[in-house]
């Protein structure tokens, strides 16, 4: 009845009216009890990754399984006489494939302590059951069948022995191709997106030296190491500058089909906005391009590699390329099947890197431009 009155003849004067207050309603079942304070409600990625802790690895234990069994064929399965006394590291390479089965085995039954650990390596679980099987299928076909004949065809172990007694070799060979190869990159790099951003941002650069492009472009850079050996003083700057050449056209090409792309409406905003000529092309051509920079230095690493393994089998003295032509001259196949390795595995780190510094240089457009 006050309530009714007070809205009818208002308050007393000095005092205002309280507000109305909404029911007192029960908690519903589905809010359950109350949260301590400071607690934070899960996440849907950490229960996730919870539950993928707490359940079995089946694809761990399966790749323990394999590499166990690798072991065992390696180690009690005699060799086959192959002309020569033994494969010398068997027993050894046996070990390692035990050690590695017992170390998968511990992440598998471990898998709640070591949860952070296993959660790296997961995805990996069918590679590494997929290599262990791999091994096997080579070790039976050379040491111990002979299908594959020696010394043409080497079992893993033979690799482990090149491994432990030429890695001085190796580590310096592969020493002189990362420099050889950096330095040609570096240099083609820069020289394709200069030449890039010239041709797609002037029509008067690109009279002059786009017909230069389409007819020097498509030459493969290795047609070019003979008379390439005549203008420059030694065989080490021959090949610079022939994986420099290979680097450079598809960044140049691509560069500047990223700068000729860009949309004049770009242009005209920052033009609105008083822009000089240089803030348009550092500040709107070059970033708007960059994706396809990108794109052209992919696709000039594999023209770098390539060229470096010729440069370096054909005149370089030095490098990975010259080993495989060493190993070849010596019929030693253990070993140029040991630098073939090691050349996959530098290549395909030298990609890696490139795809971590784009990330890094292109984060402010994920999500506006689909890579």
């Amino acid at each position: 009845m006050s309530t009714v009155a007070d809205n009818i003849l208002g308050a007393p004067p000095g005092i205002s009216p309280k507000p109305s207050q909404p029911p007192l309603r029960a908690p519903s079942p589905s809010s359950g009890a109350p949260r301590a304070a400071g607690a934070q409600p899960a996440t849907a990625p950490d229960f996730k990754a919870a539950k993928a802790a707490q359940g079995v690895w089946w694809a761990g234990l399966a790749a323990a399984v394999a590499w166990a069994g690798l072991a065992l064929l390696t180690g009690l399965w005699p060799n086959k006489p192959a002309g020569f006394s033994e494969w010398a590291f068997t027993e050894e390479f046996a070990w390692g494939a035990g050690g590695v089965s017992a170390l998968l085995l511990a992440l598998t039954v471990l898998a709640r302590p070591l949860a952070a650990v296993v959660r790296r390596v997961r995805a990996a679980g069918p590679w590494l059951v997929a290599i262990a099987v791999g091994l096997g299928v080579w070790e039976v076909f050379t040491a111990k069948l002979g299908t594959l004949p020696p010394p043409f065809f080497a079992p893993p172990q033979s690799l482990v022995e090149v491994y432990a007694t030429d890695w001085p070799r190796l580590l310096e060979s592969a020493g002189a191709s990362i420099r050889l190869l950096a330095l040609g990159i570096a240099i083609g790099a820069a020289a394709g997106f200069v030449t890039g951003v010239l041709i797609g941002w002037s029509r008067q650069a690109s009279y002059w030296i786009h017909p230069v492009l389409r007819i020097l472009g498509p030459v493969p850079t290795t047609a070019l190491l003979p008379v390439s050996f005549y203008f420059f003083p030694s065989s080490w700057s021959t090949a610079i500058f022939l994986i420099a050449l290979g680097t450079a056209f598809p960044v140049a090409i691509l560069t500047w089909s990223g700068v000729a792309g860009v949309h004049k409406n770009f242009y005209d905003v920052a033009r609105t906005m008083g822009a000089s000529p240089w803030f348009l092309v550092l500040r709107v051509a070059i970033p708007a391009a960059l994706p396809q920079v990108f794109v052209g230095l992919f696709m000039g690493l594999g023209a770098a590699f390539s060229t470096l393994v010729v440069a370096e089998m054909l005149g370089v003295k030095a490098g990975l390329g010259w080993y495989l032509t060493w190993a070849q001259g010596w019929a030693a196949y253990p070993n140029m099947y040991a630098a073939l390795i090691v050349m996959a595995l530098l290549f395909s780190g030298v990609i890696t890197l490139l795809f971590v510094l784009r990330d890094r240089v292109l984060s402010w457009q994920k999500g506006v431009v689909k890579w």
